[in-house]
């Protein structure tokens, strides 16, 4: 007896962002309202879809409708758990997210560090975004739409990636690199993972895998936790001191205490004399820290017996999503 295949289906998450911007003016790419348009209006409107699903079928969902600059733990905790949820069911083929630009590196690396690792060595989950709103002259989310759909198709895709201009980038490398261009992405030294070719991927690096050596259930620690732990970012710069991490450190009403900070430290981890007696404090009183690099491309490489953590080749705001998960997981 053969055998009914089960029809395959991409679940669409809608979540705002300049993807589903509108401005009054079509010449206008800038003096936009983002998240206006909902997520099957923007699917109904990309031209050439039904030929890139080559009989695979979409289902949207309107998860949330922000600009992804207000991003918040909320939309996260909904994320992880309707993604999760999709990816364990058989006919889904991969789980695409419309997001906007400015956190899409931060939600990435979040849903990387946060999904169940057997789902996602299973499976894509493939964000994209726009940088032109939708009402633009020449509006890039229609294309970036198609390209996530034909890597959401790619045989053997799997993992968290980003979608933008042509590019597939690796949740754990894409950050926003330009503010305005189209292609606004990179993957710093690391490289793209591959590039898009009239709805072809052309694979450079391999899929990423999960981050399996985190032992955590992440997701059954977000269902459960009412308060995200707090985790904040300084920067190392010139003539920099300790006011900012003591302000930082004292009680204010109706704020958690402070668990964590990362900072986004020159050079190879380098800190003002001021800014490091100060974190040397911090450290002493139980908040974690966490050295980063503030440049673009490199990491910090942590000399024997370094007196704080070092971000293990995440960028600032990257390592504090990772320390945040980290609290979270002893609360």
């Amino acid at each position: 007896m053969v055998s009914e295949k089960i029809p395959k289906k991409i679940v669409v998450l809608g979540t705002g962002g300049t993807i589903a911007g509108t401005a009054s003016n079509a010449a206008d790419n800038i003096g936009y309202i983002a998240a206006q348009v909902g997520v099957a209006q923007l699917l109904a409107e990309v031209p050439g879809m039904q030929a890139v699903l080559a009989g695979c079928s979409l289902v949207s969902e309107q998860l949330a409708q922000v600009d992804s600059k207000d991003m918040s733990f909320t939309v996260w905790q909904a994320l992880a758990q309707r993604v999760s949820q999709h990816l364990a069911l058989d006919d889904v083929q991969a789980v695409l997210i419309t997001h906007g630009t400015d956190t899409l590196e931060e939600t990435a690396y979040f849903l990387h560090a946060a999904l169940p690792p057997a789902l996602l060595n299973a499976k894509p989950v493939v964000l994209t975004c726009a940088m032109r709103p939708a009402s633009s002259l020449s509006p890039d989310g229609p294309q970036n739409l198609l390209d996530a759909v034909a890597v959401a198709l790619t045989p053997g895709a799997h993992g968290v990636v980003a979608v933008c201009a042509g590019t597939v980038h690796g949740a754990l490398e894409v950050q926003k690199n330009h503010t305005y261009k189209p292609d606004a992405f990179s993957s710093g030294d690391a490289g793209p993972l591959g590039y898009l070719e009239e709805a072809a991927v052309r694979l450079l690096r391999n899929w990423p895998l999960a981050l399996i050596e985190q032992a955590h259930d992440v997701i059954e620690s977000i269902a459960k936790s009412v308060q995200w732990p707090r985790v904040e970012i300084v920067m190392n710069y010139a003539g920099g001191s300790a006011a900012v991490v003591d302000a930082l450190l004292q009680p204010l009403p109706g704020v958690p205490p402070l668990r964590g900070l990362v900072v986004a430290a020159t050079g190879n981890g380098t800190l003002h004399i001021e800014l490091e007696a100060a974190l040397r404090r911090a450290q002493q009183v139980g908040v974690r820290v966490v050295r980063a690099t503030r440049c673009a491309n490199g990491r910090v490489l942590a000399a024997a017996h370094a007196e704080f953590a070092h971000s293990n080749g995440l960028s600032p705001v990257k390592a504090r999503v990772a320390l945040m998960l980290a609290l979270m997981d002893k609360c």
